[in-house]
Protein backbone atom coordinates (compact mmCIF):
# COMPACT_ATOMS: atom_id res chain seq x y z
CA UNK A 1 0.00 0.00 0.00
CA UNK A 2 1.18 3.26 -0.97
CA UNK A 3 0.45 6.90 0.05
CA UNK A 4 -0.96 9.43 -2.06
CA UNK A 5 1.29 13.02 -1.57
CA UNK A 6 0.84 16.51 -2.63
CA UNK A 7 2.84 19.37 -2.01
CA UNK A 8 1.29 22.32 -2.98
CA UNK A 9 2.46 26.46 -2.01
CA UNK A 10 0.58 29.19 -3.26
CA UNK A 11 2.59 29.75 -6.68
CA UNK A 12 2.84 26.04 -7.74
CA UNK A 13 2.15 22.41 -7.31
CA UNK A 14 5.84 20.89 -5.96
CA UNK A 15 5.08 17.38 -6.06
CA UNK A 16 1.95 14.74 -6.91
CA UNK A 17 2.64 11.31 -6.42
CA UNK A 18 3.08 7.81 -4.56
CA UNK A 19 5.44 7.46 -1.55
CA UNK A 20 6.43 4.59 0.88
CA UNK A 21 6.79 6.94 3.96
CA UNK A 22 6.84 11.04 4.03
CA UNK A 23 9.25 12.50 6.41
CA UNK A 24 8.54 15.93 8.09
CA UNK A 25 9.78 18.91 10.46
CA UNK A 26 7.20 19.75 12.58
CA UNK A 27 6.51 21.87 15.83
CA UNK A 28 6.89 18.47 17.70
CA UNK A 29 9.55 17.79 16.01
CA UNK A 30 10.02 15.52 12.54
CA UNK A 31 7.27 12.66 12.43
CA UNK A 32 7.13 9.81 9.76
CA UNK A 33 4.16 9.22 7.82
CA UNK A 34 4.03 5.51 6.61
CA UNK A 35 0.43 3.75 5.31
CA UNK A 36 -2.52 3.63 7.48
CA UNK A 37 -1.16 6.56 9.77
CA UNK A 38 -3.91 8.16 11.89
CA UNK A 39 -5.90 10.95 10.59
CA UNK A 40 -3.42 14.15 11.57
CA UNK A 41 -3.33 17.68 11.00
CA UNK A 42 0.02 19.98 11.96
CA UNK A 43 2.44 22.80 11.76
CA UNK A 44 5.61 22.31 9.14
CA UNK A 45 8.20 24.20 10.49
CA UNK A 46 11.03 25.68 8.22
CA UNK A 47 13.24 22.45 7.01
CA UNK A 48 13.57 19.50 4.98
CA UNK A 49 10.54 17.57 3.68
CA UNK A 50 11.61 13.65 2.31
CA UNK A 51 9.49 12.10 0.38
CA UNK A 52 10.60 7.97 0.16
CA UNK A 53 9.70 6.17 -2.93
CA UNK A 54 11.40 2.33 -2.75
CA UNK A 55 15.21 3.20 -2.50
CA UNK A 56 14.65 6.88 -3.47
CA UNK A 57 14.30 9.73 -1.63
CA UNK A 58 12.57 13.11 -2.86
CA UNK A 59 14.20 16.38 -0.98
CA UNK A 60 11.85 19.37 -0.92
CA UNK A 61 13.24 22.45 0.91
CA UNK A 62 9.92 24.08 2.78
CA UNK A 63 9.79 26.91 4.96
CA UNK A 64 6.81 26.24 6.90
CA UNK A 65 3.17 25.30 6.29
CA UNK A 66 0.45 22.52 6.99
CA UNK A 67 0.55 18.47 6.84
CA UNK A 68 -2.64 17.03 6.94
CA UNK A 69 -2.90 13.20 6.78
CA UNK A 70 -6.12 11.59 5.94
CA UNK A 71 -6.57 7.90 5.06
CA UNK A 72 -3.45 7.33 2.62
CA UNK A 73 -3.64 10.77 1.46
CA UNK A 74 -0.76 13.20 2.76
CA UNK A 75 -1.27 17.31 1.64
CA UNK A 76 1.26 19.58 2.15
CA UNK A 77 0.08 22.86 1.89
CA UNK A 78 3.48 25.54 2.19
CA UNK A 79 4.48 28.56 2.48
CA UNK A 80 7.39 27.90 -0.02
CA UNK A 81 8.98 25.08 -1.39
CA UNK A 82 11.46 23.79 -4.02
CA UNK A 83 12.61 20.71 -4.84
CA UNK A 84 16.34 20.05 -3.82
CA UNK A 85 17.38 19.43 -7.88
CA UNK A 86 15.65 22.58 -8.64
CA UNK A 87 17.65 24.57 -6.25
CA UNK A 88 20.23 27.07 -8.26
CA UNK A 89 22.89 26.93 -5.12
CA UNK A 90 24.13 29.66 -6.88
CA UNK A 91 21.18 32.31 -6.52
CA UNK A 92 20.84 30.54 -3.24
CA UNK A 93 24.32 31.72 -1.91
CA UNK A 94 24.26 35.30 -4.13
CA UNK A 95 20.67 35.45 -1.71
CA UNK A 96 22.61 34.77 1.80
CA UNK A 97 25.40 36.98 0.49
CA UNK A 98 23.14 39.84 -0.70
CA UNK A 99 21.30 39.48 3.06
CA UNK A 100 24.52 38.88 4.97
CA UNK A 101 25.38 42.43 3.51
CA UNK A 102 22.10 44.09 3.90
CA UNK A 103 21.99 43.15 7.70
CA UNK A 104 24.93 44.65 8.80
CA UNK A 105 23.60 47.91 6.92
CA UNK A 106 21.11 50.31 9.11
CA UNK A 107 17.93 49.15 8.02
CA UNK A 108 14.62 49.78 9.82
CA UNK A 109 12.90 47.10 11.77
CA UNK A 110 10.34 46.11 8.72
CA UNK A 111 13.50 45.67 6.50
CA UNK A 112 15.30 43.49 9.08
CA UNK A 113 12.25 40.99 9.21
CA UNK A 114 12.34 40.93 5.61
CA UNK A 115 16.33 40.42 4.90
CA UNK A 116 15.78 37.59 7.78
CA UNK A 117 13.25 35.82 6.36
CA UNK A 118 15.66 35.88 2.98
CA UNK A 119 18.60 34.86 4.84
CA UNK A 120 16.85 32.07 6.63
CA UNK A 121 15.17 31.10 2.76
CA UNK A 122 18.56 30.75 1.22
CA UNK A 123 20.34 29.00 4.55
CA UNK A 124 17.48 26.28 3.82
CA UNK A 125 17.70 25.97 0.32
CA UNK A 126 21.64 25.78 0.71
CA UNK A 127 21.57 22.96 3.41
CA UNK A 128 18.80 21.16 1.16
CA UNK A 129 20.42 20.98 -1.82
CA UNK A 130 23.83 20.58 -0.65
CA UNK A 131 22.53 17.13 1.65
CA UNK A 132 21.20 16.20 -2.12
CA UNK A 133 23.67 16.34 -3.99
CA UNK A 134 26.72 14.80 -1.54
CA UNK A 135 23.95 11.68 -1.62
CA UNK A 136 22.53 12.14 2.25
CA UNK A 137 19.04 12.60 2.29
CA UNK A 138 17.84 9.56 4.53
Amino acid sequence: MKLTVDVLTPQSQVYSGEADEVIAPTVNGEIGILPNHIPLLTQILPGELRIKIGNKTQSIAILGGYLEVSGNKVNVLGDYAVRAEDIETAKAEQARQRAMKLKEEKVSQRDLAEIEASLRKSLLELKVARRHRSGKTS
